[in-house]
């Protein structure tokens, strides 16, 4: 790999560990104020908004100029989300503000990979990418856990400037502090991300004209056989990651007996999972050979299913000591379980991101692809979250909650499987009648 993408790498890091920990800090902040459980998944909600709003201007905002100084630019946006949390403002309203900043952020972050690297090494650093920003999930809800927790967040607040008053009274905000300084170190690695080099058309201004600009993006990645599939996959893993998320904090609470700081334990852990069938799709996945991964999306959603009728007194009260390990047995399995959850969809997953990249940046540009691909996998996160606070509102049980999830994952990849062997299908048929033609 190039030098500048180890650069992308770190900045994404960064910028994604301190998404991740203030998302914690936002919840936190929602139970400070004592908010109804129902607004708690909203605050995700509120977050991708921008991807959904802004879908048809940030992929010519990321064209119009070198990408490292975009993702400069949008990292700032997300300090002053934070800052704007840290200020009294609600904490869907300021999360939204980060999401602005991370809608465009986005196209600038996966679009300069295709102008750095050959398409060949796409899936390769695809799954480095996704790996790292999966490890930047798993520390950053482990380290937003850790800064509201007492012992971190009595140590924060004891500390007092001279002279000046901060108002910093509480772990939330403690929290809050630790991440602005977060997302200033990635907006440092932003500065130091190269120009490419890379030169698109002068990018339209008129927004009547981007948004038709967009909707024929929008159509040519739909219609195109390869881009049809791989994007109704990215579509619908990250409307059900998202809910996930939120559905595993919600198990933790009522089916182990977890506190918020050690749910997000149990994200972390899915994540693990996440970044390590990341990289193994990394390693023996080839481009040619993506579409070759569906049937996971099948088994990830059957076992997500399973954990529906797991609880912590289905087991007897069995403490295990691995050394550097010790948990309760109940709670190991509950890790092995959700680690193989994770896996599966990092596995599935990267391919299809990779494919879609490809397929974007043949048919369309770099920025406009991403666009798109946000536009969809977020309308995605906006129709699932809707769903899952509804559910929560009318206080549906979570194992009926889970059970409803993992079966819906398991219909949806059924049929796109079913639509890629048709589309196989109809391209065999074609490409034998021009074969007979000549």
């Amino acid at each position: 790999m190039k030098p500048g993408f180890y650069t992308i790498m770190a900045a994404q890091f960064f910028s994604s560990l301190a998404d991740n920990a203030l998302l914690i800090a936002a919840i936190a902040l929602l139970y400070q104020l004592q908010a109804p459980a129902w607004m708690t998944p909203l605050l995700k909600l509120f977050f991708v908004l921008s991807y959904v709003v802004l879908a048809a201007f940030v992929g010519a905002f990321a064209d119009s100029r070198p990408k490292g100084k975009v993702m400069f630019m949008t990292n700032t946006i997300k300090i002053v989300g934070c800052l704007a949390m840290l200020f009294s403002t609600h904490p869907l309203m300021a999360y939204a503000i980060v999401g602005f900043g991370a809608a465009a952020y986005s196209p600038a972050k996966y679009g300069i990979l295709t102008e750095l690297l050959p398409p060949e090494k796409l899936v390769a650093a695809n799954g480095w990418i996704e790996g790292l920003t999966v490890g930047s999930i798993i520390l950053g809800t482990v380290f937003g856990g850790m800064l509201i927790s007492n012992q971190l967040s009595t140590f924060l607040l004891a500390f007092d400037l001279p002279v000046l008053d901060t108002g910093i009274d509480t772990a939330p905000e403690a929290a809050i502090c630790i991440i602005a300084v977060v997302y200033l170190i990635a907006a440092g690695f932003n500065l130091r991300i190269p120009d490419t080099g890379a030169v698109y058309p002068q990018q339209e201004k008129n927004p009547i004209r981007l948004i038709k600009d967009f909707e024929h993006c929008f159509r040519t990645l739909w219609k195109d056989r390869l881009g049809q599939i791989s994007l109704a996959v990215t579509t619908l893993f990250w409307g059900a990651g998202a809910t996930l998320q939120f559905i595993v904090l919600k198990w933790a609470e009522s089916a182990l007996g977890m506190s918020l700081s050690q749910g997000a334990i149990l994200q972390a852990v899915v994540a693990v999972g996440v970044a390590g069938g990341a990289v193994w799709a990394a390693w023996r996945v080839p481009l040619k050979k993506s579409l070759g991964v569906l049937q996971y999306g099948v088994m990830m959603g059957a076992l997500v299913m399973l954990m529906a009728i797991y609880r912590k007194d289905l087991l007897p009260p069995i403490d295990i000591d691995l050394g550097l390990f010790h948990a309760p047995l109940y709670l190991l399995i509950a890790y092995v379980f959700l680690m193989v959850i994770g896996w599966m969809s990092g596995y599935f997953v990267v391919p299809m991101n990779a494919l879609l990249q490809h397929r974007g940046h043949v048919l369309l540009s770099a920025g406009h692809s991403i666009a798109v691909q946000n536009f969809n996998e977020n309308l995605s996160v906006l129709a699932m979250l809707c769903l899952y606070s509804l559910l929560i509102w009318l206080d549906v049980p979570v194992s009926i909650v889970i059970l409803l999830f993992g079966s819906f994952v398991c219909l949806i990849m059924i049929y796109i499987i079913r639509w890629h062997n048709r589309n196989q299908a109809e391209y065999d048929s074609l490409h034998l009648i021009g074969e007979h033609k000549h």
